[in-house]
């Protein structure tokens, strides 16, 4: 595992990994929304003497955060959400059901209260090589849904564009107001395939969108 150093070479804490996704011009976006526009509107090779980047994009492109009012209409806004929810230990555990996440394959991991937990399926191995959407990605169950939200977990990430099933608007309803409406934060969009499971500590913070029912966020591990 490669460690930091300090400009002595000591050897520190292993570095950190950066699981978010880079925000691009027409990168995968949730279908029934318009493309992410990322651009240069000005350049120094068009004689302009400062560089100017334009980004019209909705709330939830690329790596984002779901906030309880993305489906609660009274629910906690993104600028709201404590700071320390996506900050500090979290657990990544490995799925390797093939269609989605069911609590039988969660049972043996004696997951508890306050914890934040990240799901690394075959979608960041197998989504992410392409940049058209994969619509048969691994999603969670509305079953699994309502076992974390009965285990009073923080938060939940996954590594695709979103924690439920893009073809299936019954899970999308149930999964999201199953967590949202029980106060868990959800982390979509993350790309775990230069991640191992186990424990990490987890640095990751929306934008302080006043009122907002998501934001893009930053989102890093390192080993503990």
């Amino acid at each position: 595992m490669a460690e930091d150093t300090d400009s002595y070479g000591n050897t520190g804490k292993p570095k950190w990994i950066d699981i978010s996704l880079p925000l691009r011009d027409n990168m995968v976006y949730w279908p029934v929304r318009d493309a992410p526009k990322i651009r240069i509107m000005k350049h120094p090779d068009d004689n302009s003497p400062i560089t100017l980047w334009e980004l019209k994009m909705k709330s939830h492109t690329g790596t984002h955060i779901d906030a309880p009012r993305h489906f609660i209409p009274d629910g906690a806004t993104i600028d709201e959400m404590p700071l320390d929810a996506l900050i500090g230990p979290a657990r990544i555990i490995e799925i390797k059901d093939t269609e989605s996440i069911k609590p039988a394959e969660l049972e043996p991991y004696d997951i508890q209260p306050g914890e934040r937990i990240l799901f690394k399926t075959q979608n960041s191995l197998k989504c992410y090589k392409t940049d058209e959407l994969v619509e048969d990605y691994v999603y969670t169950s509305i079953e699994a849904a309502q076992f974390l939200a009965n285990k009073k977990v923080s938060i939940v990430g996954i590594d695709y564009i979103a924690i439920s099933s893009i073809k299936d608007w019954d899970n999308m309803i149930g999964v999201h107001n199953t967590l949202l409406g029980n106060g868990v934060w959800v982390l979509e969009a993350i790309n775990l395939s230069e991640v191992e499971a186990g424990l990490y500590e987890l640095v990751c913070l929306p934008l302080r969108l006043e009122g907002g029912d998501a934001s893009p966020a930053r989102a890093i591990v390192r080993p503990l």
